[in-house]
């Protein structure tokens, strides 16, 4: 029996094949999408998954305004933040985000998905967010995916 076939094969950042891949957010419910682009984030779609490493994907959302929150989330929901100031607690909802930086929704979305570590940071900068259907990473080749084949 060969023995070297059971090793556990952990990935490095020399090791590491990152790809592009591109989503497009038309009509996906917000949080399903944020989960998949998490998962590809990390890499946990990979075999080679290891925890870590930066393993995962350059991840590229196309048409981020037009992601679809069932309901009366759109209006009802309420992100609360505070300026540090007194008085300064601050309120929005997502139809107020998608109106003024519609790539921040689904950017705020899969950061609270992501480890709140280094690494977690520098996965996030992975991602990349566009409003309408165009991208500027057309020399990386990137392929698309979609939703329901992560």
């Amino acid at each position: 029996m060969d023995t070297l076939s059971y090793k556990t094969v952990s990935l490095n950042a020399a090791t590491v094949q990152k790809e592009w891949v591109v989503i497009d957010a038309t009509d996906l419910a917000l949080g399903r999408l944020a989960s998949r682009v998490a998962l590809v984030l990390r890499g946990k779609t990979k075999p080679g998954y290891t925890p870590h490493v930066d393993c995962g994907d350059n991840v590229i959302v196309i048409n981020a305004e037009k992601v679809a929150l069932k309901g009366n989330k759109m209006t009802n929901r309420v992100y609360t933040r505070y300026t540090g100031f007194p008085g300064g607690q601050r309120f929005t909802t997502p139809k107020e985000i998608l109106q003024k930086r519609p790539a921040e929704l689904i950017r705020k979305s899969v950061k609270g998905m992501l480890p709140k570590t280094r690494l977690g940071d520098k996965i996030y900068g992975n991602l990349y967010v566009y409003a309408g259907p165009e991208h500027p990473h057309a020399a990386q080749k990137p392929k698309e995916i979609k939703l329901n084949e992560i």
